[in-house]
């Protein structure tokens, strides 16, 4: 084989080259960003689960808190709030207030007896708890697969066809309200 062939080979291969690893990067990208959508997804399911469970928990809660009418108010209208926001940091910080509003409510049942004791909270309540793991475990996914897909289009070359082909970094889940990043106190 001559040189010129040589050289017709390696100019010829280069772009190829170039093609076969820009189609390999943006496959990756295409990948990734799927994979955040889809942890995405499972959030909004389990939010909507959550959500779900919240009228049934404040109408349990009603019959044996009737002097708790602002607290039931306020559960109804952080959810109100949180089925609502759009975008991930303002679901964030709705859920995050819904949050805090049902900590609330969850500790009326220490001023009434009767709703500690009843079997429909208490199973809701149960509920309510699988929920919020489950929702931890998908935000904590969710925020990993945002992380991946974002350092996949700040790095070289991905950020190039990142760029070319209009990939946009995603946010991530976040805690919005200091209260939440609190460490909780436990006394013995």
């Amino acid at each position: 084989m001559s040189t010129s062939q040589i050289i017709g080979i390696i100019v010829l291969a280069i772009p190829v080259l170039i093609v076969i690893t820009a189609i390999s990067i943006y496959n990756a990208l295409v990948r990734l960003r799927n994979q955040a959508d889809n942890a995405w997804s499972q959030i909004d399911v389990q939010l909507k689960r959550r959500h779900d469970l919240i009228p049934n928990l404040v109408e349990t809660a009603k019959g044996y808190a009737k002097h708790e009418s602002e607290t039931l108010e306020k559960v109804i209208a952080a959810r109100s709030e949180a089925l609502n926001a759009k975008g991930v940091a303002n679901q964030g910080k709705a859920e995050g207030l819904l949050g805090n509003a049902l900590g609330s409510l969850l500790a009326l049942q220490e001023n009434y007896p009767d709703l500690k004791a009843n079997q429909n909270f208490l199973a809701l309540q149960e509920e309510l708890a699988s929920t919020e793991n489950k929702i931890g475990f998908a935000r904590q996914f969710f925020n990993d697969s945002v992380m991946a897909f974002n350092t996949k289009c700040e790095i070289f070359p991905a950020n190039i066809i990142a760029g070319w082909f209009r990939f946009e970094k995603k946010e991530l889940f976040e805690i919005e309200l200091p209260t939440e990043r609190d460490v909780p106190s436990v006394q013995f």
